[in-house]
């Protein structure tokens, strides 16, 4: 039975997440012809959120007051408990998984619909903790390291590797055969060896790195200007950045334009591609060859102040919130 009403976390503009979100009650949505109606048995927090709720100047140029979405969460996985009359491709009671930033949000609550093209099912063995860990964060590690059949002996710099999509870069880096070296704050290092990294740096001494010529940068939070990662690279090498200040990006786009210079290096943004890898993703965990880092699982009514801590850069992996 699905209830009339539920619980979820809304949005009532910009600010300090502990000021500006509140769980709230309000009716079950309806799905529209093409969606299915999730129960959501996990969700995690991204950095996409954060965004959503501090309001960078990126943001509120399409939204200047608050975000056109009153409940954000993107990356859920949990029971489709009903469907649309045009949805044909999951029935009730399959599992699935999905980042719906391409469906409306609404996964900080304890139901969400989404649209049937967002969503993977979820195999046997595969808990949803675990699930909804990987769609945003795996997807761009994936994607952040290219082709992988190209690493073996090859060495791989991860910036800013603690985080969901560093944790998962290290392990899929280090499975292909490559040298794995991170960077990220002192009290994260320990677990980053534990994943598999070779070498670990403390954030802002990347200078101390004993080989300073990679073939393949991720820099997961911009924290490297053009110039930088490009002397970080071997003749032929790329860098590709996954996120970071509005100001860097565009620096990085337009400075992609040129291609890449006289020794073949160079240095692009990551431009994901939403739920493309979610089905190889599961299949690697469900084969014991991916680990999700997980920081949970947290209630639901801890979003506010899990958004702060992954604000803060206090997180290792990914935070996860069960809303049940």
């Amino acid at each position: 039975m699905v209830p009339d009403r539920m619980r979820a976390v809304i949005q009532t503009g910009y600010g300090q997440p502990e000021q500006v979100l509140r769980l709230a009650r309000g009716p079950v949505p309806v799905p529209r012809r093409d969606q299915v109606l999730i129960r959501v048995d996990a969700v995690s927090i991204n950095s996409w959120d954060v965004d959503l709720v501090t309001g960078p100047m990126i943001t509120r140029i399409t939204a200047p007051f608050r975000t056109r979405q009153r409940v954000i969460g993107s990356d859920v996985a949990g029971e489709v408990v009903a469907a649309g009359e045009d949805a044909a491709r999951f029935s009730v009671g399959d599992r699935v998984v999905g980042d719906l930033s391409v469906s409306g949000w609404g996964g900080f609550a304890e139901y969400a619909t989404a649209r049937e093209r967002a969503l993977t099912p979820v195999p046997d063995g595969v808990g949803d903790v675990a699930a909804c860990a990987l769609p945003q964060a795996g997807s761009m590690a994936l994607q952040s390291l290219g082709d992988r059949s190209v690493l073996d002996g090859r060495r791989v710099l991860i910036v800013g590797a603690g985080g969901g999509v560093g944790t998962f870069a290290i392990q899929l880096a280090r499975a292909a055969g490559a040298h794995v070296t991170v960077v990220d704050w002192a009290p994260k290092l320990a677990a980053l060896r534990r994943l598999g990294a070779d070498e670990a740096i403390e954030a802002g001494r990347l200078a101390e790195v004993s080989h300073p010529s990679f073939d393949r940068v991720v820099d997961v939070v911009g924290a490297l200007a053009p110039a930088a990662a490009r002397g970080l690279l071997a003749p032929g090498g790329e860098a590709v950045v996954v996120g970071g200040r509005p100001g860097l990006l565009l620096r990085i786009v337009f400075g992609g334009l040129r291609g890449a210079d006289r020794q073949g290096r160079r240095v692009r943004l990551l431009i994901a591609r939403p739920n493309r890898d979610v089905a190889e993703l599961l299949s690697l965990v469900a084969s014991g060859a991916l680990r999700p880092v997980i920081d949970g699982p947290h209630p639901l009514t801890d979003v506010p102040y899990e958004v702060e801590r992954l604000r803060a850069g206090a997180v290792t992996g990914k935070v996860v919130i069960v809303p049940a």
